[in-house]
């Protein structure tokens, strides 16, 4: 058997020199290319087909989700012949050189494989305490695993039989496709091998804060479409972000007791997060946001809530 053929599929929004960074590591090594533009005002579009590639600009009268781009860019791929496997990669990240062809030889030695990721850094890991956090999230124990990020490869057969993203889900969309693809019956397994460079690119509180409502938007949303799925997570949010805080403002008019035991099982919770975190730089601050996070992440939960009651539209939520 030859060498398998592989293109790639980036995404993005106003991701300026990320972006540039993303597609030059792209286009010298794989057969084709696709860039999918939602609704960017700046030279996102421009650039992309300066370096002759393939450029999807999504319907700005539909909602953006990044589901919602990846079908439209592996639709568009395919459009100019057949691929065997596709590179997904979101805008801002930068392609490790030599990942392509170690994900391609996995997917080759193992036709059970419908999808191989790798380990994803950030660049800028101690430019802020956010950043750092997100250093924190992406590494993840190498081997067979159940879900992953968006930065993946996939084989075409295996995207085509489960009908790729569900456009509808706004976060947790990866997680989603990937319980998908393993009940259909691929395998799906993390290298221990660098894939992509991230620029998170978070300075403000604000910019947490809003991501971290996107997550509880996904664990509310992808936990309903696949129980037990987030289970745990869910739980957290509603205990450490719903029950407690009501424990705690009833302990002020019934017994101040109560209120100190609120505030001690929140001061415990801090305390094991930052055992947890205390070889990482800015230890004692990701345990504080990590601790307060189940509140903006309960936000996200009611959000999907609401939404799903009122039968409204899964807007994105932008953090950048």
């Amino acid at each position: 058997m030859g060498e398998p053929t592989l293109g790639a599929v980036a995404i993005g929004r106003n991701e300026g020199d990320r972006l540039r960074a993303c597609l030059r590591s792209l286009v010298p090594l794989c057969q084709r290319v696709v860039y999918v533009d939602s609704g960017s005002g700046d030279d996102s579009v421009a650039f992309a087909r300066s370096l002759g590639v393939t450029v999807v600009e999504l319907d700005r009268n539909r909602p953006f989700t990044a589901a919602r781009a990846r079908n439209a860019g592996f639709e568009a791929l395919l459009q100019g012949g057949e691929l065997d496997l596709v590179q997904f990669v979101d805008g801002d990240c930068r392609v490790e050189a030599d990942w392509l062809g170690a994900g391609a030889a996995a997917l080759q030695d193992d036709p059970e494989l419908g999808l191989v990721t790798g380990w994803r850094s950030e660049i800028r890991p101690t430019a802020s305490v956010y950043n750092q956090m997100c250093e924190v999230d992406w590494h993840r124990p190498a081997g067979p695993i159940a879900t992953c990020g968006g930065d993946m490869m996939v084989r075409v057969a295996a995207f085509r039989q489960i009908g790729g993203f569900d456009p509808g889900v706004i976060a947790a969309e990866d997680d989603e496709f990937c319980l998908r693809l393993a009940k259909a019956g691929w395998k799906l397994l993390r290298l221990p091998k660098q894939m992509t460079w991230h620029d998170a690119d978070m300075t403000r509180f604000g910019q947490w804060w809003k991501r971290t409502i996107r997550n509880g938007h996904g664990f509310a949303q992808v936990g309903a479409m696949h129980p037990p799925h987030f289970r745990r997570e869910k739980l957290r949010v509603w205990v450490y972000g719903l029950v407690l805080p009501l424990l705690f403002l009833l302990g002020l008019f019934v017994s101040g007791w109560l209120s100190v035991a609120v505030l001690a099982l929140y001061a415990l919770s801090f305390w094991k997060t930052w055992r947890g975190l205390k070889d990482r730089p800015m230890a004692v601050e990701q345990a504080a946001l990590l601790t307060l996070a189940k509140i903006p992440s309960l936000w996200g939960m009611l959000t999907y809530f609401r939404r799903r009651q009122r039968g409204d539209d899964m807007h994105i939520i932008e953090y950048k």
